[in-house]
């Protein structure tokens, strides 16, 4: 059986203007892949700018296993083929970008 990775997702608010408190969020994931690894490979074979590149790497870690998880859902049946298709494609930009 795969270890589990945990990660803490924690998102701040940081443009505050009028005085307000900024907001915030934090929650726990478990994944079974390597986020970290995940988005180093995306920042550096995918051709998109670091920044870009992480946000990227980070959202799909945290959509893709809760679409296949609820995958015959309403929300999800009619864009998980797309994701599909998606995720090949960006599996073997990265692939072929780290071969050369």
């Amino acid at each position: 059986m795969r270890k589990e990775n945990t990660y803490r997702i924690t998102i701040e608010e940081i443009n505050i203007e009028d005085g307000s408190e900024a907001k915030s969020m934090s929650f726990d994931v478990q994944d079974r892949e390597d986020m970290f690894n995940i988005v180093e490979k995306v920042r550096a074979n995918s051709g998109l700018e670091v920044n870009v590149a992480t946000r990227v790497g980070v959202a799909l870690r945290l959509l893709g296993p809760v679409m296949m998880a609820d995958r015959k859902h309403p929300l999800f049946v009619d864009f998980m083929p797309h994701f599909k298709n998606f995720m090949q494609n960006l599996k073997a930009v990265v692939k072929n970008k780290s071969a050369l």
